[in-house]
């Protein structure tokens, strides 16, 4: 997981969008609204292609799923259940992209504390301030947080949901991706031929599953080869971690 920065959607999308909120809130008010039928209905049009595009767009050209980052986003996703939350169905804040798999797992299941969602999105928040990886299993799991002394509520949850530490596939895949981050890391730490910017930019090429964020800024830094890349090419480091912190607020 990775965070995401939302794209304008633009104004006429928008628009339309929130007159169609407008339009299924007054229903819901007078008892009329049937929900999966005014989004069955809302989904053939071209207002849903185009967010649909659009957020396919936010993820680049493989097009991931917003929570797995492994598999191809297909769908829609209301990040907020459009089933409890019908006031939420149309609003371009709420929507994300993610994959069948992700998308069967989550369901209308919402974890909340305090009115507060349990789950992280990836669109408003550093998913990796929650999550932590395990680079010999590659499974995604909770961060422990020493600010509280326990585990990251929103990495428990947000694992239990999507099951991220269960699902083999998934692991295989974001081991394949640290691996091939390692092996980078290593080459240049091995020849130390190239600058700090090609190093990022390889990095940031074979990076499919938004581990640079951990590798840099969570504990993968005190895991070899980073820690190394760290102490013994500290300026190197510095460069990388500056490029990272612009890049997110692109």
């Amino acid at each position: 997981m990775r965070r995401v920065i939302r794209t304008h959607l633009g104004v006429d999308a928008s628009h339309k969008l929130k007159k169609r909120q407008a339009a299924a809130n007054r229903k819901y008010a007078n008892g009329s609204l049937d929900i999966q039928w005014e989004w069955k209905i809302a989904r053939k049009t071209s207002l849903l292609q185009t967010v649909l595009i659009t957020l396919k767009g936010m993820m680049g050209e493989r097009e991931r799923c917003m929570y797995c980052l492994d598999s191809h986003g297909t769908d829609i996703e209301h990040f907020w259940p459009k089933t409890p939350y019908p006031e939420r169905m149309f609003v371009w804040l709420n929507l994300l992209l993610c994959c069948t798999e992700c998308g069967r797992l989550k369901g209308d299941r919402f974890p909340l504390a305090e009115d507060q969602p349990l789950l992280i999105d990836p669109t408003v928040e550093k998913p990796w301030l929650h999550l932590d990886f395990d680079p010999v299993t590659g499974n995604v799991v909770a961060r422990f947080d020493v600010q509280i002394n326990d585990w990251s509520p929103k990495g428990l949850k947000t694992i239990e949901v999507f099951q991220l530490d269960r699902r083999e596939a998934l692991a295989a895949g974001y081991r394949k991706t640290f691996l091939r981050l390692s092996a980078l890391t290593e080459q240049f730490l091995a020849t130390n031929l190239s600058t700090a910017t090609d190093l990022i930019t390889a990095l940031q090429e074979v990076d499919d599953h938004g581990l640079l964020d951990w590798c840099f800024f969570g504990s993968g830094k005190t895991v070899k080869p980073f820690s190394n890349l760290r102490i013994h090419h500290p300026q190197t480091w510095a460069e990388c971690v500056a490029r990272l912190k612009g890049d997110a607020l692109k």
